[in-house]
Parts: structure tokens; C-alpha cells; sequence
């Protein structure tokens, strides 16, 4: 079988040497679990767009140094706050948009994860004051702290073995200032910083026999954390995106009508 297509957007419209350091590693890491990248621009129409998410089996959203625009979750903005990408926001939203209206797999990465939430109808927590944990680390620190894993969630499933080792929490890397606050429709938060109770990781909420609670797929997740920057190094990260590649390749078309097709309710103005 042809190795699945996973649709990667380009980080942002307005640092093309951030760009060219991130981009590469989402690929490589999506790769290198069995699947093929390919690239979404920014700067393209809608329709364009379209075309190639029509021809992937599944969305990987990845981080940027952006920040998604308050107005869309009823916040004015923080002085904090970076500018947002409206390009990029726009192609996030349509790539959304065609997974949950197909059931195609999603992995969404720091600021894909906060798009996710956004889009689902859930808020953001614009700033985090000093915590006892530095949330901003950056990408040269490998580890900045744990975080709690729900019992029975799919990460729990996915990172077994690194949670067991670690009574129940994972090892990772934080490049964040933002966090989200609300979950989305049909999200659940599924880790956590045990210090500080900021949420890490979200996923679809599964009903019976482990089929999603709402319109999407079953493979919905979202992390706070950069698991490409840290592919080599842990078996959490690996097993994270071979388990995203399997989803992709196990998909299969739905009709994109009836219940599916309809967008989550926009959050009320003032929300959060």
C-alpha cells in the first residue's frame, strides 16, 4: 500500500527562516514513521488549498510563532500577546474543517494544538504568569519539566511505557507562553503540568466502544509540547507519531454530509 499523505502547513507567512528550521522536522519525523509529507502553503486560494488536503489522509498542525487571534475566542488581546497569522490561521481552519467533515486523523503541535481548541469553540489563556515551571523554555532545553497523563486516554495508550517508567508522567519540552484554557467541543484534556496544573495535551472524547462522542475522527489529539524536536531522543515522541501514521493509513472516506458536516457553534462574544 502507498504510504499515507499527511498534510503539513507552513508554519507562518512571516518568518521564512523559522520556517525552514521547523518545517523539516515535522517532515522528517512523519517520515520516518512510514508516512509521506507534504507541504501546505500560505499563500495560496482557498481552492488550491483544498486540492491538496483533498489528496491526504490526514492533518498535522504544527507550531509558529504566532498567536491565535483572541477576537476568535471573544478575548480582546493581551499586551502579551503576539500578532496573529491570519494565513496561516486560514489554512489551519480549512484543513480542520476537512478533517472533521471526513473522520481524517489529526495531530496538532503547541500552536496547532491551540488552533484545534480555538476551532472547536474552546478559549486560550493569553499569557502564563511565573510558574513553578518554565513554560518558555525554548527549544535548546530537551526537557522542562513532566507531565500527568490521564489513565485510559489515547496518550496514555500511546506513551505506556515512558509514562509507567515515570509513575504516570512524561518527560518534555516547552516553547510555549500561551495555554489552553477551556477545552473545544468534543476535547478533553488529557495531560497536564503536575506543577502547575497548565493543560499539555487535549483529544477527541470517545463514546462507547471507542468511537468519537462527535462528528471527526477517533485519532484527535492535540499537545502543547514539540514531540518532532525530541523524535530521536523519545520513545514517547516516536510512538506518538507512528501511531498518528497508523491512523492515517487505516483511514478511510466518509460522506462529507448530514450531521459531520456542520462546524462547531462559534464561542459566544465575551467567552472565556
Amino acid at each position: 500500500m502507498p504510504a499515507p499523505r499527511i498534510a503539513i502547513p507552513v508554519p507562518t507567512s512571516a518568518d521564512a527562516e523559522y520556517n525552514r528550521r521547523a518545517w523539516p522536522q515535522y517532515a522528517s519525523a512523519v517520515a520516518q514513521s512510514g508516512a509521506e509529507p507534504v507541504e501546505v502553503p500560505l499563500n495560496q486560494s482557498p481552492a488550491a488549498t483544498a486540492k491538496i488536503i483533498a489528496n491526504c489522509q490526514a492533518v498535522l498542525l504544527p507550531g509558529s510563532p504566532a498567536d491565535v487571534n483572541p477576537h476568535k475566542y471573544g478575548q480582546e488581546p493581551a499586551p502579551e500577546s503576539a500578532p496573529p497569522d491570519p494565513a496561516r490561521e486560514n489554512a489551519d481552519e480549512l484543513l480542520l474543517q476537512d478533517a472533521h467533515n471526513m473522520g481524517k486523523p489529526v495531530l496538532a503541535i503547541c500552536f496547532g494544538a491551540q488552533m484545534l481548541n480555538v476551532w472547536r469553540g474552546g478559549t486560550l489563556l493569553q499569557h502564563l504568569t511565573p510558574m513553578p515551571v518554565n513554560h518558555a523554555a525554548g527549544r535548546a532545553v530537551a526537557i522542562a519539566h513532566t507531565a500527568a497523563v490521564a489513565p485510559g486516554s489515547l496518550l496514555a495508550e500511546i506513551a505506556e511505557e515512558q509514562a509507567a517508567e515515570g509513575g504516570g508522567r512524561i518527560p518534555i519540552n516547552s516553547s510555549h507562553h500561551q495555554a489552553i484554557g477551556i477545552a473545544g467541543d468534543g476535547l478533553r484534556v488529557t495531560a497536564r503540568s503536575p506543577e502547575d496544573g497548565v493543560v499539555e495535551a487535549v483529544e477527541q472524547t470517545l463514546g462507547e466502544a471507542g468511537a468519537p462522542a462527535g462528528p471527526g475522527g477517533s485519532f484527535v489529539v492535540g499537545v502543547q509540547w514539540h514531540p518532532e524536536r525530541s523524535f530521536e531522543e523519545s520513545a514517547a515522541s516516536r510512538a506518538l507519531f507512528r501511531r498518528f501514521v497508523a491512523a492515517a493509513a487505516a483511514w478511510q472516506p466518509k460522506p462529507a454530509s448530514g450531521p459531520a458536516a456542520e462546524r462547531p457553534a462559534e464561542p459566544a462574544p465575551g467567552k472565556g
